[in-house]
């Protein structure tokens, strides 16, 4: 398949809130203060909401200071301003969009070895998973809530312990082995999340990429068919199977898709972690632009979820609407 580059689904920070007006029914969420940064809430500047958030970042960037260690973290604000040429693919099914950082290794499958907390995580599988089984016999609640249900499709859904960088109190509630053995261990969590997600007999996920180039995924498989080859994930051109208590990594910056063609469900624990080749300073500057985003769409992330769960939940927004701005930020399959 020929490489293509892509638009960031929904493109997230392209186009982010350019509605000039919203209003949601509850008061939202409050944003991380894990860094110091500058937010401007008034609208009495003559700038349009995108000019502001743009504004912000760039000064919260400037308050880092470290500009020589900080390079690619304003070529990553100029990509997904739109002021650079779109990125290049780094081979076949790679399709990265505007939210890229240059220079990074881009391979679609990555060794497990590489990453020292996946020994000790595979380890910990079977508490997780007993913990899981108890969930589940609980009749326990799973959502579909992610912006991209037509690519996830109906027989896909979650349970999520971490999104956008906060842990979900009320979820975390339900699994506290898991949360302690996650925060225990010494995994660079990304800003998109963690959770269990779970998929039916007969469902699978379209192909499609998540884009951003920065963050890597893993899998731990849970609860896995026991015919093993019916439950799949392929990323690029090549197909693997989920074992129990077993992890695979990969880049879903690269086309990728799942099937279940077995009569059993699948769940696996997803993690998303930062690249390995960000250094700290830039894993920390890219944590303060979705901080700094999170201050301006935490709500309507919450009304997303709400509306999943069937709980009433108004937004109001002009100019395309604050769920398109949110719409592929939450990768995971």
């Amino acid at each position: 398949m020929a490489a293509t580059m892509r638009r960031c689904a929904g493109p997230l920070l392209l186009v982010l809130l350019q509605a000039q007006a919203f209003r949601v029914a509850r008061k939202p969420a409050s944003a991380r203060a894990a860094l110091s940064m500058v937010a401007s809430a008034g609208s009495d500047d003559g700038l349009t909401r995108r000019e502001r958030f743009w504004r912000d970042v760039e000064a919260n960037l400037r308050k880092m200071g470290r500009a020589d260690e900080l390079k690619r973290a304003y070529r990553f604000v100029a990509s997904a301003k739109g002021q650079l040429p779109p990125p290049e693919p780094q081979g076949d099914f790679h399709q990265p969009c505007e939210e890229f950082v240059e220079g990074l290794k881009a391979q679609p499958w990555w060794d497990t070895a590489e990453f020292p907390w996946v020994a000790e995580l595979e380890a910990q599988a079977p508490t997780i998973g007993a913990e899981l089984q108890r969930y589940l016999a609980a009749e326990a609640e799973f959502v579909c809530d992610s912006a991209q249900r037509s690519v996830m499709g109906e027989g896909w859904s979650a349970v999520r312990l971490q999104r956008m960088g906060e842990w979900r109190t009320e979820n975390t509630a339900a699994f506290p082995e898991t949360t302690a053995i996650l925060k225990g261990l010494d995994i660079p969590f990304a800003v998109r999340g963690i959770m269990f997600a779970r998929q039916v007999p007969g469902s699978g996920v379209a192909p499609h990429s998540d884009a951003r180039n920065f963050i890597l995924t893993a899998h731990l498989g849970l609860k896995v068919p026991e015919d093993p080859t019916k439950a799949w994930m392929q990323v690029g051109a090549e197909r693997r199977n989920w074992e129990e208590n077993k992890a695979v990594i990969f880049d879903t910056s690269f086309e990728h898709s799942t099937g279940n063609e077995s009569d059993e469900e699948r769940v696996v624990l997803i993690i998303d972690f930062w690249h390995p080749d960000l250094s700290l300073p830039e894993r920390e500057a890219l944590q303060m632009v979705y901080d700094t985003r999170n201050k301006y769409d935490g709500a309507a992330i919450q009304a997303q979820e709400d509306a999943a769960r069937g709980k009433e939940q108004k937004v109001e927004a002009s100019g395309g609407g604050l769920f398109d701005a949110v719409k592929g930020m939450f990768g995971g399959n």
